[in-house]
Parts: C-alpha cells; sequence; structure tokens
C-alpha cells in the first residue's frame, strides 16, 4: 500500500517536470537500448561484408515490429484505460481492463505467429526479400525471431506498458534494458562462435530470441513479487468483456497499433521499391533508417512515458496539471529529436560507416540517406507526441488519424510520386515531406483541443 501512495502522490503532486522525469527518463532509455540492440545485429552482421546479410535482417524488421503494433493496441489501449480507472478511483475496472488487455495480446500474437508460419515465403517476398540469397538468410531469421520467439518479444513489451500504467516505470524499464543489453552480449558470442561461419544471420536471430525470453520472465516475476500493492489481474472473467472495458482498450490501442503497424507497412514499401536499384541501396537505406530510430525511440519514449501521467490527471478533473505535462514532455521530445538531427547530419558517414565496412556504394548512399531521412525528426516527435496526448485522453478518432497520416496516407503515396521523379532520393524524401505534413494537422489539432474559446476546462473531454 505504501507503494501505490507513493505512485499516487507522484501522479498527483510535485514539481510536473520531476515527475516526466520519474515516469518519462526510464522509458526512454528503454528505448534507447531498444534500438541499441536493435543496431547490434546490423552492426555484428555488417562485419561479414555480406549486403545479402544485412538487407535480409533489415527487411524482416516490419514483420518482427509487427508484434509491436500487438503489443501497442493492448498495451498502450490497457495503460490508458488502467491510469484513467486509477485516476477516477476505480481499481476494479483497472484489473479488468489489465485482464482483457493481456489475453487479448497473448491471442491475437498465437495468431500473427501461426499465419507468419504458413506464409513465410509469400512474406518474405512481399518485404523485399524476391533475391534469391536475400530470402534465404531472411528466412532464417524469421523463424528464429518472430515464429519460436515472437511471443516473448510481444509480451515482454506488453508487460512493460501495464508496469508503466501503474508509475512504475523504473521495473517497466529495467526488463526491456536488461533484454537489450543481454542481446548485445550474445550477438558475437552466438554469431562467431558458438553458430558455423556462414550462419551468422541464425546466430543474430537466436540471440535476439533468447534475450526476449530472459525479459519476459523478467516481468513476470516483477508482477508476481508486486500483486498485493498493484491493481493489474491476469485472470480472464465475464466482467473484463463487460461495461465497455474492450471498447476503451480498442479506442486507445487501435491508433498506436495502426502507427506501429502503418510505419512497418511504410517501410515495407520503402524496402519493396528500393530493390529495383540493387542489394547497395537496399542495404543502404536499412542502416540509415535503423540510425535514423534513434529520434523516434527518444520521441516514444517521452510519450510512454508521460501517457499515464496524463491519463490519470485527465480522469481525476486535474486539467491544468494535464496540459503542463503534455506541453513540456512535447518541448523536451522536439529539442531532443533536434539534437540527433544536427548529430546525423554532421557525421552521416560515420554513423552509417560504423555498419558498413569500407568505402562502399551501399556506404555512400546510406550516408545520403540518412541525411534526408534526419530532417523529419523533430516534426515527426511532435505529431508523435500529439497522437499519444489524444490516446491518454481517449479521443480515439484524432488519435486515429494523425496515426494513419503519419504512415500510409501521406508517405507511401508521396513514394509513388517522387520515386516516378527520382528512382532513388525521390523514395526517401516521402517520408521527411509526410512528417512536416502530419506536423501541422496535429499542431491544429492540438492547440484546437487544448485551446478552445470559451471555458477550456469544461469542453476537455474525449471526441
Amino acid at each position: 500500500m505504501r507503494e501505490r501512495s507513493r505512485e499516487r502522490a507522484l501522479f498527483e503532486e510535485g514539481p510536473i517536470l520531476r515527475a516526466i522525469a520519474r515516469l518519462a527518463l526510464p522509458t526512454v532509455m528503454g528505448q534507447i537500448i531498444l534500438v541499441v540492440y536493435n543496431i547490434a545485429d546490423t552492426f555484428f552482421i555488417g562485419m561479414t561484408g555480406n549486403d545479402a546479410m544485412l538487407t535480409a535482417v533489415t527487411i524482416c524488421m516490419p514483420a518482427f515490429m509487427f508484434l509491436s503494433a500487438i503489443s501497442n493496441l493492448y498495451g498502450v489501449g490497457g495503460a490508458s484505460a488502467i491510469s484513467r480507472a486509477l485516476g477516477a478511483r476505480d481499481p476494479r475496472r483497472a484489473g479488468d481492463a489489465s485482464a482483457f488487455a493481456f489475453w487479448g495480446c497473448l491471442l491475437t500474437v498465437a495468431a500473427y505467429l501461426l499465419g507468419a508460419r504458413l506464409f513465410m515465403d509469400r512474406f518474405i517476398d512481399l518485404l523485399g526479400g524476391g533475391n534469391a540469397a536475400v530470402h534465404a538468410q531472411a528466412r532464417s531469421y524469421m523463424r528464429i525471431t518472430v515464429v519460436a520467439g515472437g511471443a516473448f518479444a510481444a509480451m515482454s513489451t506488453f508487460f512493460a506498458h501495464l508496469l508503466r500504467a501503474e508509475g512504475r516505470s523504473m521495473h517497466a524499464s529495467a526488463g526491456i534494458v536488461a533484454g537489450g543489453l543481454i542481446n548485445i552480449a550474445l550477438d558475437p558470442l552466438f554469431m562467431f562462435v558458438l553458430f558455423p561461419r556462414g550462419w551468422e544471420v541464425a546466430g543474430a536471430a537466436a540471440a535476439t530470441a533468447l534475450s526476449n525470453l530472459i525479459s519476459t520472465l523478467y516481468f513476470v516475476v516483477a508482477l508476481r513479487r508486486g500483486r498485493e500493492a498493484s491493481a493489474l489481474r491476469f485472470r480472464p472473467s465475464a466482467e473484463m468483456l463487460r461495461g465497455g472495458v474492450p471498447a476503451e482498450v480498442f479506442n486507445c490501442g487501435l491508433p498506436a497499433c495502426l502507427m506501429t503497424l502503418l510505419e512497418n507497412v511504410s517501410y515495407a514499401v520503402l524496402d519493396h521499391l528500393m530493390a529495383a536499384n540493387g542489394v547497395a541501396m537496399q542495404a543502404g537505406i536499412g542502416v540509415a533508417k535503423k540510425i535514423n530510430m534513434l529520434a523516434h525511440c527518444i520521441a516514444r519514449g517521452m510519450a510512454q512515458g508521460v501517457l499515464p501521467l496524463i491519463s490519470y490527471n485527465f480522469a481525476s478533473g486535474d486539467h491544468r496539471r494535464m496540459r503542463r505535462a503534455a506541453l513540456a514532455s512535447m518541448a523536451i521530445s522536439v529539442g531532443l529529436a533536434a539534437a540527433c538531427t544536427a548529430v546525423c547530419l554532421t557525421l552521416s558517414e560515420p554513423l552509417v560507416g560504423l555498419f558498413i565496412q569500407g568505402s562502399t556504394e551501399s556506404l555512400h548512399s546510406g550516408a545520403r540517406f540518412l541525411r534526408i531521412l534526419c530532417l523529419g525528426g523533430s516534426f515527426s516527435a511532435l505529431a508523435y507526441a500529439t497522437i499519444s496526448f489524444f490516446q491518454a485522453v481517449g479521443c480515439g478518432f484524432r488519435s486515429f488519424l494523425l496515426a494513419i497520416l503519419r504512415k500510409g496516407v501521406l508517405d507511401i503515396p508521396l513514394m509513388f510520386a517522387l520515386g516516378s521523379l527520382d528512382p532513388v532520393c525521390g523514395l526517401v524524401w516521402a517520408t521527411p515531406i509526410a512528417d512536416v505534413l502530419c506536423c501541422a494537422v496535429a499542431a491544429c489539432l492540438f492547440v484546437a483541443f487544448l485551446y478552445p474559446r470559451a471555458n477550456p476546462l469544461r469542453r476537455l473531454a474525449p471526441a
């Protein structure tokens, strides 16, 4: 009970910046580690000098990240519902929301893994793995990371969302960080010691799957040890399907799911179109995308960390604190993304050179692609923060609209349009242009919601 009182005080009292730091800093660090361990596979595979292996890992990223889309559907949706229930002093509803989110996530992941196993070859071809050498390596990677280890990847992310909903951001991030560090440590061991030469991709996949298993076990232990002071419940019951609980979870979780899903569909389309320019160009864009993920992961970490704070204060009626938390977190996200942009513009070739050895076509193209992609960082950070804000306060339609604008509705048509003018760089320019357009719409919707013309507190209600 003492732990729950501390978490309630964090949501309700004290300086906003301190609350943001307590909630968001561990989440940001966890997201950075998540990107680092994703990049680690690319780094170690890049040491082989084999573009086919490098491309195989790159094109499998959307298939692996689809698991994150499922985790976000139930994790972000569940976290928002749980935080608002706690803010309204209704722990029973929080327990019903966590139970529904858990079983929904588990069953949906099982269905996805079955589909990935049955249609693996077709899936890989759609992701840009038409080249025979690339296809063989991608099949090995997907079989281990997605089909065999996908459930652990999804559930570890899901559990982290639920822990953050109660203010236990440090516990949530510790599991993610532990899994990432273990992955980084196991990569060279599995790739260059335990697995034979030529099996480096399979070794990287095995390291990833094992680290996700360990991360999931950590969360299971953490949840069991803290169950007495927690409102989270996982036992299935009829109550978890009543009272609008599923609708509340889906209302906030669907935009988060679509944002991740469409982001990976967008990357898959880019890889597929870039494949026409050769494996070297595919390798270059793959590395550039992974490096550019750093700014996005910071924005994602800030948004996920602050979401429970915004949800709680919205439900409790403290809209002034909710507003201050949203504006402060947005400013921090945009500032950090701008810093990442400056670093990528200045050090594009050395950064890409960490993953692509030697002065090759893929290295030079990757550096050029990185300089283009990073220009949208600050705009994307503001759009992402706004989407998360609307998820936190239950404005499902607005977050849904911005989610499909951010990835899918704008950038994919732009890829085809600009690609017809320049089949290489035109494809890449579509991403930052879409970021700017989505940011403009997000800013308009946010200002209209937060500062209505008359009686703002009374009009702060979900749409």
